[in-house]
């Protein structure tokens, strides 16, 4: 059975010559209290790239065009002790957006320099790869988490 399908886009920006990332603190629901990209679930008939968009605009009130997104992998999740979280993310990354970025329901927004991301307030599997994503290159992974839901036990590349 094929996973649920979700996407991830993580906006930069340069600051004073640095790279600067968009990640939120998680409000509520899965991940809570973690900071994150910005996305979502797929809809019913929705591309990644249309629910990147959608998504991008409902958490944080910036438009992004789809033109704009560079697609940099696909990440698997696995949570065998509840299934019901396991997924496929769509990674994607954006540097052209219109407007500032907000807090909204889901999360609130923050700026981080790329060498100052928080991955110690970040979902578990994000140490292995969103380092060498936000530095221009790609992934490819599946992860599977432990009973405690939080840590990767398995890290396949």
């Amino acid at each position: 059975m094929p996973l649920p399908q979700v996407c991830v886009c993580y906006l930069l920006r340069e600051r004073d010559g640095t790279t600067e990332v968009l990640l939120g603190r998680k409000k509520h629901g899965l991940g809570e209290g973690y900071y994150v990209g910005l996305g979502g679930k797929l809809e019913p008939g929705e591309s990644a790239v249309e629910a990147a968009v959608r998504e991008v605009a409902e958490e944080s009130g910036v438009i992004v065009a789809a033109a704009d997104l560079e697609p940099r992998g696909l990440l698997s999740y696995r949570f065998p002790h509840r299934e019901a979280w396991s997924q496929e993310s769509n990674v994607f990354v954006c540097r052209r957006w219109i407007g500032e970025p907000a807090p909204s329901d889901e999360l609130d927004p923050e700026w981080f320099e790329i060498a100052e991301i928080p991955l110690d307030e970040m979902w578990d599997d994000a140490r292995f790869w969103l380092p060498g994503v936000l530095a221009g290159g790609a992934v490819r992974r599946s992860f599977t988490f432990g009973a405690d839901l939080a840590s990767v036990v398995d890290p396949v590349a």
